[in-house]
């Protein structure tokens, strides 16, 4: 009949009541039939398929409720299954390895059991011929000794799956096997339920109860839509085996054991256990990986993680758009939980309140009235050519600021699995690879184990789900384990856990919601951990300890209660381009020891410290995003070190960085903008909160590691990690942007020596640098201190410093205020709008060779009981025509000589004061000067003369004293 005659819809209806066979069969009659064949997709071959009682749901047991793609092609493999155990020579055309099985005549159907031909399962292989298929009757069928299984049979239970149980041991000495609809418990004298030693094996839709499946190479195996409850599967050097669609429950160890490295000796089934390998990879879906976490609904019903708030960084508006009344709420019940925080607050917000905080748009010109502009812009010196000079321009472009965090989230951006695969030759490899145990698919729940692989043993795990365990992956003793796209969730303790030189690929999963680390890396493992999501853990995401290793990228970790990565003991990964926020603890902790290479990773939103280093820490931190978290964006806490290089840290409601004064990190290059508090903090003591902050894995168990802190490291590793470093004995901040920080740009309550080289410190709402306790040398060199809310810098008593090579412009107070002793030397104090100089209670410093201009106040002020050294300063006379302030009382104990007083009529003997030499500050090549040369830059002395010819255009020149 033509297609034509009739609808379609009754053409279909018309195919939906025939068999299997007459389907083939119509099939092949023309086109037109085929293609309504193919159409009864969702209607007659679904029937088909979930109607056998040989197979199970094609997405069972991690999504039996999603319908497949195509259930025609569901039933076929189904079917073809049944087929493969049979094909036991290489076929001439690989492209028919699915469709071309050999078929033996003569098969036989042997019934064992009541009403069957033979009463037990022992019977009916005496008399079975290779490729026969024994159908075992509904019932219990129980052997009494072990089976030996000498010629290939297929073993197939009759009725649903549960009608028939077999109570026997088999050890198969034959080249191919298969037991189909089956339930298999252990005999009375072994829980060993099957062993294979040379053959291959398949398993098809059985449930195995409290037993042990054995296969050793070169025997293989092929398992799918199979349950095992309180059971598992012991592989042991196999060279290739397949789990599919199957469940694991309630194991007391491990559900796979895999032991031993790959087999070299392939028997027949592994060439086409490779190519059901290769077809089964290919049909697995990718998911978008670059997607923002949202509120999504696991396949248990639960709700994983609500949405996410995400860090929208503005720059160059008038308030911080971070920062609202309940932020402040916030911040003001965490002063009255740490006494010194809320000192430093109250300090910084009665600061506030005496002057007016300076934004990103703030210049100059904001802070006097419109009716002295033309009366100070007669005194105003040029300050804008010193060394630093561009890289201040850049940072009072609010535009090309907000323009710079823009390209640097783009450059973050997380990358997809393929990219990652693309650019990295060895995951590639990994990903590829098809050696060992390939599970896919599978669920395993409600256990103590997942899979343990050790002694060099290989296995690679997708899709599958892993749930309600105390562990889910064991990796140890140089083995490898692929990971791709799995699920592994609610683990009793860290979801993969990987020791001993074990390696490999662990990529594109979701691990959520464990109670410890969602990957554990210890003892020289060293892991490629790229693309996945580790989130809403109960301790940490990443844990690397003990000489682990690793390369940890691409990765989204959030949500985490302890540090989204955690790295102590000699642990020394290298982490790059991940996005780690939203944690309760830290974004990223380094302690006792640990190390790493942490480098282009946005760490934002986080609840403590962005990055907290402490306990000996001694990290590379370098060109990372640490922005918008609930406390400070570094954290260097006691004994505390690290490289600190090229960072952003931006808009945290805390700190930019807070650092203990017995730590000794090196601050380079970083841009620290936009914090709620200081710049830059250096303090005495530890937090009171203790060792650690709450949350940051104080009682974590790490004995193990901690006696074998001694360990050897690998050399290799060891130059490259110290060809990346220069040793320092100092804490040192160099050249640094620290700027339109909410309170001072540094604030200095240390014990211990400090050196601040080459920084510019601009626009900060309190004072540009305060030094406020500092038994030990705090060194300022060649830095540019400006504009800042306050004054440039402050000294209190008994505070030992030396300020020398600095310029130090445009402050809103005094530029220098000093009550402590030290060196002053070779700076420019200009344009502040109070004081140049003031010396007050006990002060004792030496001022020798600045040249110090104050618009309207003096240039040096001398108060209460100050001395000190006043000689061969060049003294600008600003509006006020005040110079040197200097008390009758205390004149024997100040010593004043050969400075010099200048006052000029005209703006063109303002332009000429700055000239020879230029403002300040001076470094020899440029803002880029290496660190060393910086560190020991001498700006040459200045003369007590201007030259150039300007003194013939009207100035005065007075010598004082």
């Amino acid at each position: 009949m033509e297609v034509g005659v009739l609808p379609v819809e009754l053409w279909q209806l018309i195919f939906s009541y025939l068999c299997l066979p007459d389907l083939g069969r119509c099939s092949l009659v023309c086109r037109a039939w085929s293609e309504l064949i193919l159409s009864l997709d969702r209607t007659r071959w679904r029937q088909l398929c979930l109607g056998c009682l040989q197979h199970r749901h094609p997405n069972w047991p991690n999504r039996p409720g999603v319908e497949p793609l195509s259930w025609r092609e569901a039933f076929k493999q189904h079917y073809l299954a049944s087929k493969t155990w049979t094909k036991t020579t290489p076929d001439l055309d690989s492209s028919n390895c699915l469709s071309l099985f050999r078929r033996r005549k003569g098969r036989r159907r042997l019934c064992v059991g009541a009403g069957g031909e033979f009463g037990s399962l022992r019977a009916a292989l005496a008399a079975a011929s290779p490729y026969d298929r024994l159908v075992l009757l509904p019932g219990v069928h129980e052997e009494q000794s072990e089976v030996l299984l000498k010629v290939p049979v297929e073993v197939v239970g009759e009725g649903a799956l549960g009608d028939v149980a077999l109570l026997a041991s088999i050890d198969q000495h034959c080249p191919t096997a298969r037991l189909c609809n089956v339930v298999l418990m252990p005999a009375r004298f072994t829980p060993l339920l099957y062993k294979t030693t040379s053959g291959y094996v398949q398993f098809d839709n059985c449930n195995f109860e409290s037993g042990q499946l054995q296969i050793h190479a070169p025997g293989t195996c092929q398992v799918k839509f199979c349950t095992f409850s309180q059971s598992s599967i012991h592989l042991r050097s196999v060279a290739l085996c397949i789990l599919e669609h199957c469940e694991f429950t309630g194991s007391e160890n491990a559900s796979v054991t895999v032991e031993g490295c790959p087999s070299s000796d392939h028997n027949w089934a592994c060439r086409q256990l490779a190519v059901l390998a290769k077809s089964g990879a290919m049909s697995m879906q990718e998911p978008d990986l670059v997607s923002c976490p949202v509120a999504r609904w696991d396949g248990w019903g639960k709700l994983q993680l609500g949405p996410v708030r995400t860090c929208e960084i503005v720059v160059g508006e008038e308030q911080s758009s971070f920062f609202s009344a309940v932020d402040a709420q916030a911040l003001v019940g965490s002063a009255q939980e740490d006494p010194e925080f809320g000192e430093n607050l109250r300090a910084a917000k009665e600061e506030e309140e005496e002057y007016p905080v300076l934004y990103s748009n703030s210049s100059d010109s904001d802070l006097h009235s419109d009716d002295e502009e033309d009366a100070q812009a007669m005194y105003k010196l040029p300050c804008q050519a010193h060394s630093l000079s561009h890289r201040l321009a850049d940072i009072m472009d609010s535009r090309l600021q907000s323009n710079r965090l823009h390209t640097l989230q783009r450059d973050l951006k997380l990358k997809s699995l393929q990219q990652e695969l693309q650019q990295d030759k060895e995951a590639q490899s990994l990903a590829s690879s098809l050696q060992g145990c390939i599970i896919r698919q599978c669920l395993f729940r409600d256990g103590k184990g997942g899979i343990f692989i050790y002694s060099r043993g290989q296995a690679k795990v997708e899709g599958s789900i892993f749930r309600d365990l105390t562990y889910a992956v064991r990796c140890i003793q140089s083995s490898k384990v692929t990971m791709l796209r799995n699920d592994i969730h609610h683990c009793k303790a860290s979801g993969i856990f990987l020791r001993l030189s074990a390696g490999g690929l662990i990529a594109d999963n979701n691990i959520h919601s464990n109670c410890e680390a969602g990957v554990d890396i210890r003892k020289g493992a060293n892991p490629l951990v790229l693309c996945n999501k580790i989130h809403s853990g109960l301790r940490s995401g990443i844990v690397v300890v003990g000489n682990g290793k690793g390369i940890i990228r691409s990765n989204q970790i959030y949500g985490n209660k302890e540090a989204g990565i955690y790295i102590l003991y000699n642990g020394n990964p290298a982490v790059s381009g991940n996005h780690i926020f939203q944690g309760l603890a830290a974004g990223v902790a380094v302690n006792e020891n640990g190390r790493g290479q942490i480098a282009g990773n946005i760490i934002c939103e986080n609840q403590w410290g962005g990055v907290d280093i402490r306990h000996g820490g001694d990290p590379v931190l370098r060109n990372n995003l640490i922005s918008c978290g609930y406390s400070d964006g570094v954290v260097v806490g006691e004994h505390g070190k690290g490289l600190i290089e090229g960072n952003v840290i931006y808009g945290n409601k805390g700190c930019g960085v807070w650092m203990m004064s017995s730590s000794l990190p090196h601050l380079l290059n970083n841009q620290i903008s936009h914090n709620s508090i200081y710049g830059v903090a250096v303090f005495c003591h530890k937090d009171d909160t203790g060792d650690y902050p709450p949350g940051q894995g104080g009682s974590e168990s790490f004995q193990e590691e901690r006696e074998g802190v001694g360990g050897d490291n690998d050399p290799d590793s060891e130059e490259e990690y110290l060809a990346a470093r220069r040793p320092i004995s100092v804490a040192l901040v160099e050249l640094n942007s620290i700027n339109h920080n909410g309170a001072a740009g540094l604030h200095v309550k240390s014990s211990e020596a400090l050196n601040v080289i080459a920084n510019i410190i601009h626009g900060n709402g309190n004072g540009g640098v305060a030094v406020l306790q500092s038994s030990q040398l705090t060194c300022l060199a060649n830095n540019n201190i400006s504009c800042n809310g306050r004054g440039g810098v402050l000294v209190e008593a008994d505070c030992q410093v030396e300020l020398r090579g600095n310029g130090i412009y445009e402050n809103s107070s005094h530029g220098i205020v000093s009550k402590g002793e030290g060196i002053i030397a070779e700076n420019d104090i200009i344009g502040n709008h109070r004081c140049g100089l003031q010396l007050l209670q006990a002060a004792d410093m030496t001022v020798t060779k600045n040249r110090i201009q104050s618009f309207r106040d003096y240039g040096i002020a001398f108060f209460d009981e100050a001395k000190g050294l006043v000689q061969e300063n060049l003294i600008f006379q600003g509006r006020s025509k005040k110079s040197i302030l200097q008390p009758i009382s205390n004149a024997e104990d100040c010593i004043i000589q050969n400075n010099v007083l200048l006052t000029f009529k005209k703006r063109f003997d303002v332009e000429c004061m700055l000239i020879n030499p230029p403002a300040r500050p001076h470094l020899e090549g440029g803002a880029h000067v290496s660190c060393a040369a910086a560190a020991g830059q001498r700006v040459s002395s200045i003369t007590t003369r201007v030259d150039g010819g300007c003194h013939n255009h009207g100035s005065i020149f007075c010598t004082i004293l």
